[in-house]
């Protein structure tokens, strides 16, 4: 009988185990599959020059917000860089400055873990100066 009981334990320890490794899989998976923005908000065109005061603007905003992890000069090592699940992203990068301002605005307003969602912390203006400056930050 303890055979048994023990047996069942195993079986049900192993399960679980499995469950657990499928679940943690799945989540890494989803996390590096490629972040596309509806073509609707890949559409939406940037209503700001990339004037002076503009640029200046931006840059407040991406110190403040975007810096931790994305870095000084946007290649994805700010100092919380080290603490993500997943690189932050390389603003340096041609994948990322070929991405349309619609789609940068998107990926901002909208977030995706670990990247928090701005649409309640920037209001639109901001989120669209930080794109201006996110643009000069090209190899």
């Amino acid at each position: 009988m303890e055979t048994l009981v023990k047996n069942i334990i195993r079986k049900k320890l192993l399960t679980v185990s499995l469950l657990l490794i499928a679940v943690i899989g799945s989540a890494f998976l989803y996390q590096q599959k490629e972040w596309k923005a509806p073509a609707s908000a890949d559409a939406k065109k940037n209503p700001l020059t990339a004037d002076a005061a503009t640029l200046a603007a931006g840059k407040t905003v991406y110190v403040k917000e975007c810096q931790s992890c994305h870095g000084k000069k946007g290649k994805g090592d700010g100092p919380s860089a080290k603490d993500l699940d997943i690189p932050a992203g390389d603003f340096t990068k041609a994948i990322t400055q070929s991405q349309s301002d619609g789609a940068l605005y998107w990926k901002i307003s909208e977030g995706r873990k670990p990247m928090p969602s701005f649409k309640k912390k920037l209001n639109e203006t901001q989120i669209w100066q930080s794109i201006v400056y996110m643009r000069t930050l090209k190899q």
